[in-house]
C-alpha cells in the first residue's frame, strides 16, 4: 500500500455496515482537517478456506465482487466526486491483521463497531477490539447511530 510521506495517512476499514459508513465519513472529515490522505481498506476472507480441502469457489470472483461493493459504498457515502479522492485497497486475509498492517505509519486507524442490539451494543466487535489493542497508531472506533 503506497503512501504519500508528505501528508498524514488516515486508514479506514470498510465492510458495508452502518458503522463502517460512519467510520468512512469520520475518516474523510478528519483527513480534511489535517490535510491527509484516506486509504479505505476492505478485507475479504472465505470461510473454511484454510481447511484441508481446496476452495470450491473462484477467488477472483470474490475479490472482484468485494471491489465493486467497496466502490459502491464509497460513492453512496461520499458522492462520486469525493469517492475518487479515497484510495481503495481490497486485501484477502484476516480483517484485524490486514488493518494493522495497513495502519503502519498512519496518523490514525478508523474502524466501525458493529453492535447487535441489547447488551451487545455496549461491547466492541472483535476486529475493533483487536486493532485497538495492537495498532501502532491511535485508533478511532465509530459507532453507528442506527440500531
Amino acid at each position: 500500500m503506497e503512501s504519500d510521506v508528505s501528508r498524514p495517512k488516515v486508514v479506514v476499514g470498510v465492510d458495508g455496515s452502518h458503522s463502517s459508513k460512519e467510520a468512512l465519513r469520520w475518516a474523510v472529515r478528519y483527513a480534511g482537517l489535517v490535510d491527509g490522505t484516506v486509504d479505505a481498506v476492505a478485507v475479504w476472507e472465505l470461510p473454511g478456506l484454510y481447511g484441508w480441502s481446496g476452495p470450491a469457489v473462484d477467488m477472483d470472483v470474490d475479490e472482484d465482487e468485494t471491489r465493486q461493493k467497496v466502490s459502491q459504498e464509497l460513492t453512496d457515502v461520499l458522492g462520486s466526486d469525493a469517492a475518487g479522492s479515497v484510495r481503495t485497497h481490497v486485501v484477502h486475509g484476516n480483517a484485524a491483521d490486514v488493518l494493522l498492517r495497513a495502519a503502519e505509519g498512519a496518523e490514525v486507524l478508523v474502524v466501525g463497531s458493529r453492535g447487535r442490539g441489547g447488551f451487545a451494543r455496549a461491547l466492541l466487535g472483535s476486529v475493533s477490539q483487536h486493532v485497538s489493542q495492537h495498532a501502532s497508531c491511535p485508533v478511532v472506533i465509530v459507532r453507528s447511530g442506527q440500531q
